[in-house]
């Protein structure tokens, strides 16, 4: 596959992986990123860096050139966005950009409104003017909230999110869908399930864990570790998002019962997919790769579950691995061990 594609958020965590995977299949990669500091800027600087940017250079709505071409750019900036798609008539659009954290959330919610979305509607709103092939958005498992039906199933109804952020992703799902149905925009949603890999974000429990055994601190273990989470790694994910990428949804979907609607398909070119490793693994678990990654017991302190958070996550993804015939298999402890490398060399 070639073409022009955009991914938003390629400073981030997974836009940074995907980006250098794209450059390789030989697509034209065109990267955004605001570079917020939201958690530590050196660390999309480096990433960044990675990608043969030399970040000394960049300047607000400038094209710098490396791997790919760098533009440092906002969501919430409509007019720029809608020239960038001009200029570059993008064949795809990878969506990644967005304020994440369910913590964070429960102290600045304007936040998620002005990037989740404000700055998605107006990346729908420059496929509109200027239509491509696929948009891919990044959605996250957060938003089956108070459903406590394992494993969650995209035919499930996601009506009572916990917190700001799972409630912007739903309503990313249904601004995408209200596009893909008035002006035949394919788009496809994935439902993320904890990524973890190297280059991840310092918010994340493997970051924070890992730093605070490195430097011998007591950290923090909510619902004194009972808890579940369908981890799931870097790398898989990306080439999961490559192969969907020229799978764009058709209109009129024969599964598609107007009668009795499932929440995953449509009359409109529209797709919703858990992206997960369909495989969950004790937090504890978790706890003890890393101190086996680093050699190092760790300092836990136990702690009750904090609101907004869930339990166990679990993600039913057949309907992804019969669509792009790819399943994760990455396990746990090869998965950390690449980002307790990748985290002791850059030391950020």
């Amino acid at each position: 596959m070639t073409g022009n594609i955009l991914i938003t958020g390629a400073a981030g965590f997974i836009g940074h992986h995907l980006s250098k995977l794209l450059v390789k299949e030989g697509y034209h990669v065109i990267g955004i990123d605001n570079i917020n500091d939201y958690y530590e800027p050196k660390l999309k600087f480096a990433r960044l860096e990675d990608l043969q940017i030399n970040t000394s250079k960049i300047e607000y709505n400038k094209p710098i050139n490396g791997d790919i071409i760098f533009y440092k750019l906002d969501l919430m900036d409509k007019s720029q966005i809608l020239d960038l798609f001009k200029e570059y008539r993008f064949d795809y659009v990878v969506n990644l950009a967005a304020q994440a954290g369910v913590r964070y959330s429960l102290e600045n919610p304007q936040s998620y409104v002005d990037s989740n979305i404000t700055g998605f509607l107006n990346i729908l709103e420059a496929c509109r003017s200027y239509p491509v092939k696929h948009l891919i958005y990044a959605s996250s498992s957060s938003v089956y909230g108070l459903n406590e039906n394992i494993p969650f199933s995209t035919n499930h109804h996601t009506d009572h999110p916990l917190a700001m952020y799972a409630a912007s992703k739903k309503a990313n799902e249904m601004m995408a869908h209200s596009y893909s149905y008035l002006f035949k925009i394919p788009s496809t949603g994935l439902r993320f399930f904890t990524v973890y890999g190297p280059w991840g974000r310092p918010d994340m429990a493997l970051h924070i864990f890992t730093k605070a055994i490195v430097e011998d601190r007591e950290f923090d273990v909510y619902n004194y570790g009972k808890m579940s989470r369908d981890f799931t790694y870097v790398l898989d994910i990306v080439e999961s998002i490559k192969r969907l990428i020229p799978l764009a949804p058709k209109a009129n979907n024969p599964k598609f019962d107007p009668k009795n609607p499932s929440p995953n398909v449509s009359s409109a070119p529209y797709q919703l997919f858990n992206i997960g490793n369909n495989s969950p693994v004790a937090l504890m678990d978790y706890v003890r790769a890393i101190e086996k990654a680093l050699g190092k017991k760790g300092k836990i302190v136990f702690k009750e579950m904090q609101p907004g958070d869930v339990q166990s996550t679990y993600a039913n993804v057949q309907n992804l691995f019969d669509y792009i015939n790819f399943k994760p298999s990455t396990d746990i402890e090869t998965g950390i061990k690449a980002f307790v490398d990748k985290y002791l060399e850059l030391k950020i």
